[in-house]
């Protein structure tokens, strides 16, 4: 299991460069000290990088991020029914036990920097768990 997820994450960075920017840039926001209190071990922020590169890398992901909670961030290329539910579909099969949020375009007018997406919270995002009932 760790090598298919360590060749996804490979796969994802010489695929998705420009798109992981953000990954890398939440992961020092928060784990530089800028992001104030960590909710999470330092450890935990490594692994969620992982997860955020590959999820990067999927078909309807424009862009992905780090939040200091613990879940992952996206801005879909398409923000539509199907779209979003193929998206969490995917990103629940890879991690089970984490929780991805949406950013609407309402979203990232309102958190127009780093610092305010890392802080935005995934407590009203449903969990993978919650989803596939293996909470």
């Amino acid at each position: 299991m760790s090598r298919l997820l360590a060749i996804a994450v490979l796969l994802a960075l010489a695929s998705a460069p420009a798109r992981a920017e953000n990954c890398s840039k939440s992961r020092e926001y928060l784990l530089g000290g800028l992001g104030g209190d960590l909710a999470l071990p330092p450890q935990a922020y490594e692994n969620l990088f992982k997860v955020c590169i590959a999820t990067s890398a999927m078909a309807n992901v424009k862009d992905a991020y780090i939040l200091n909670d613990g879940g992952i961030a996206v801005v879909p290329k398409q923000d539509n029914v199907a779209a979003t539910a193929a998206t969490l579909s995917q990103f629940c099969d890879s991690n089970p036990k984490a929780t991805l949020r949406f950013l609407t375009r309402k979203d990232t007018l309102f958190a127009n920097t780093l610092g305010s997406i890392v802080q935005m919270s995934s407590t009203s995002s449903t969990s993978c768990q919650k989803i596939k009932g293996t909470f």
